[in-house]
């Protein structure tokens, strides 16, 4: 008779008060984000990691560089945020390569789901372009927040409206 290993891998999380809410990140033992948004709960973020890293979240006041860095970012160094290691996976490598692209779009120059797909190498992916922001597990540090509709209006956003907003003029008047 075998034996499985069992063993569950852990994952910390902590809670971040913002402006526009508290903001959960959750963190694999190497140091990178594996999902983050604003919620204060994070079993709120666990559906949104994939299954091959997932964990059990062991809360901890403190995330270390990604505590600093996210302070940092609300304190007005904007790009604080940008070396902040994240881990997701998806089955699709446009998906992998439009989330590297959308770490490069700089605070306050949002893009639109066009141009979004043009800085992705598929100018006709707007869908695609759009899936990704949507798909997106990392909130902020990849920063879907800096893309717009076409005729600059706000769009969709997982977290909320006045959450995109209030990043969005947190980023143009830093």
């Amino acid at each position: 008779m075998s034996s499985m290993n069992t063993t569950i891998s852990m994952i910390d999380s902590g809670v971040i008060d913002t402006p526009a809410g508290p903001f959960t990140v959750l963190v694999g033992p190497d140091g990178a984000v594996r999902a983050s948004g604003f919620t204060p709960d994070p079993a709120n973020l666990l559906p949104l990691v994939h299954p091959s890293l997932r964990g059990e979240p062991r809360h901890r006041p403190d995330l270390g560089p990604v505590t600093a860095a996210v302070s940092d970012y609300l304190d007005g160094d904007l790009t604080a945020i940008d070396d902040v290691p994240v881990e997701q996976h998806t089955g699709g490598a446009f998906m992998s390569h439009a989330w590297r692209v959308l770490r490069e779009v700089k605070p306050g120059a949002p893009v639109t789901y066009t141009g979004y797909a043009a800085l992705a190498g598929r100018p006709s992916a707007v869908r695609a372009a759009a899936a990704a922001c949507a798909r997106n597990a990392a909130a902020l540090f990849v920063p879907c927040h800096r893309v717009l509709r076409t005729d600059g209006t706000l769009g969709g956003y997982r977290w909320g409206l006045p959450v995109k907003r209030w990043l969005l003029d947190h980023e143009r008047l830093g």
